[in-house]
């Protein structure tokens, strides 16, 4: 790692972009910004680290275009070839002609003939035939209105391992990852079928994120070596298609490529849900990623971070060099040394309190199932969540404005497979609160595992009665925690 000043960066500049998210609280997990070959800062919020392999969700689909051409290279597939040559069985009872023909490059391009189906509640056991099963009426011929589809950039990748015979990361490794030093734990989630989960299921280092990103940013080369076709590198990172559909113009209005946004100042990204960004900026050869779970508070929390980085970073950079500046890099190191995940924003005590310590609730009918719940405080000002619900008893610890880190209590969530339950499979989370009036606490669950999420819940108290509600932000879980609730105290 070199100095920010060495690569033309203020440091003043970094310090003011880590200080803007901090004062949006954003649930920031890292950001690692390199320009040419050098790293010249790179941070992690505790408990995430370097070694912390972090879900990129939709980042994924950018790996997936990157898989597709290195097949392409090979002479495994064509570009202009419809769906139909290589899922011939799949696609035989599909009515829709416009389906059938469209192609690998409209399909790259999110150019295509259906709006998918959702298919976490249809459960289904084979996501690529539940894909081309498709029966929607309206359809319109392949490559002519971009619309996101998710699930197409999943059938992408299963047509790499289709053709290639082998899992789609195993094949990147192959082709050009090992070489790059792409970490050996990083690994793939799957859909049912046996499918590589390619438009989301990729968990890997921050460092393998801005490795795959240095490489499209270089044109498919590294460390002097061809590995990806450069013409196929540009097509990829290039505007393919108009992606604007709304009045206003924000980070992600400015075209799409293969799989790949571009954004501002002639630039492309790599863009996850829940703010997982490889932001590529070729005319100042620089590289920003940040990885965090801001669930929820999207587009508007994904627009404030990227626009801010170019306005504050992008924007400050006006050579190749600046004289050193030890005040500064002390002031940016001193802010960063200490960052932690967010945690729930109020009053950590207030009478109620020691009114409702030990005191169990119990719960009339409600949509969550929760027959009972009840807190304790510890002398440290700590405390315990205790409910009951379908599962049984169940308990959550928290600190009062400080993360608490365990294991979420709700058995049964998926776990290498997504959409299908894994039993004894518990999720890692942090769990904080405060009073956000007096008698009114806020607890915040945020899950930080394979799968990510948030979970807000909050209690109001008046005299023996509790009001509650609870409000998840998860992709396919946390749904037993989503309604209100009312009860009395126990005499």
């Amino acid at each position: 790692m070199v100095t920010p000043e060495q690569r033309g960066i203020p440091s003043e500049s970094i310090h003011k972009y880590i200080k803007y998210l901090e004062g949006h609280r954003f649930a920031t997990h890292n950001v690692i910004i390199m320009r040419g070959d050098d790293i010249v800062f790179e941070k992690y919020w505790a408990p995430f680290h370097k070694d912390f392999l972090h879900r990129i969700y939709s980042a994924t689909k950018s790996f997936t275009a990157i898989a597709v051409g290195f097949a392409v290279q090979d002479g495994l597939l064509e570009l202009d070839a419809p769906m139909i040559k290589y899922f011939p069985e799949e696609l035989k009872n599909q009515a829709s002609e416009d389906m059938k023909n469209q192609t690998v490059r409209h399909m790259l391009m999110m150019s295509t003939a259906k709006l998918s189906q959702p298919w976490f509640a249809a459960r289904t056991d084979d996501r690529v035939k539940f894909y081309f099963a498709n029966d929607r009426q309206c359809s319109r011929p392949s490559g002519t209105i971009w619309q996101y589809d998710s699930s197409g950039s999943f059938v992408l990748g299963a047509l790499v391992e289709k053709v290639t015979g082998k899992k789609m990361l195993d094949y990147l490794r192959e082709k050009a990852f090992d070489k790059m030093g792409f970490s050996k734990e990083a690994y793939m989630l799957q859909c049912p079928g046996g499918w590589s989960w390619a438009d989301s299921g990729l968990v890997c280092k921050a460092t393998d994120l801005l490795k795959a990103a240095k490489l499209m940013l270089n044109g498919g080369r590294w460390n002097g070596e061809q590995l990806l076709n450069e013409d196929y590198v540009k097509a990829a990172t290039g505007n393919q298609i108009h992606n604007h559909y709304w009045d206003g113009v924000h980070y992600e209005t400015h075209g799409y490529g293969y799989l790949i946004w571009r954004t501002w100042q002639n630039s492309f990204m790599f863009d996850g849900m829940g703010s997982q960004f490889a932001v590529c900026v070729p005319d100042k050869d620089l590289i920003m990623v940040y990885n965090a779970d801001n669930q929820g508070r999207s587009p508007v929390a994904d627009n404030t971070i990227i626009t801010g980085f170019f306005d504050i970073i992008v924007d400050s950079i006006k050579g190749d060099t600046l004289p050193e500046n030890p005040a500064a890099q002390e002031a940016l190191a001193e802010y960063t040394k200490d960052l932690k995940l967010i945690t729930a924003s109020g009053e950590k005590e207030t009478p109620w309190t020691e009114k409702i310590n030990g005191v169990t609730y119990t719960l009339g009918a409600n949509d969550m199932g929760i027959t009972k719940v009840r807190f304790d405080f510890d002398q440290e000002g700590n405390g315990k969540l205790s409910y009951t619900n379908a599962q049984g008893d169940k308990e959550i610890s928290f600190g009062m404005g400080e993360n608490l880190f365990q294991k979420f209590p709700q058995d049964g969530y998926s776990d290498q497979v997504g959409s299908q339950p894994g039993k004894g499979r518990f999720y890692d989370c942090a769990a904080s609160a405060a009073w956000l009036e007096p008698h009114k606490l806020y607890v915040k669950v945020q899950i930080i595992d394979a799968y990510f999420g948030i979970l807000n819940m909050y209690f109001s108290f008046r005299e023996n009665k509790v009001g509650i509600y609870m409000a998840k932000i998860a992709e396919d879980f946390l749904n037993e925690y989503e309604g209100f609730a009312g009860g009395e105290a126990v005499q």
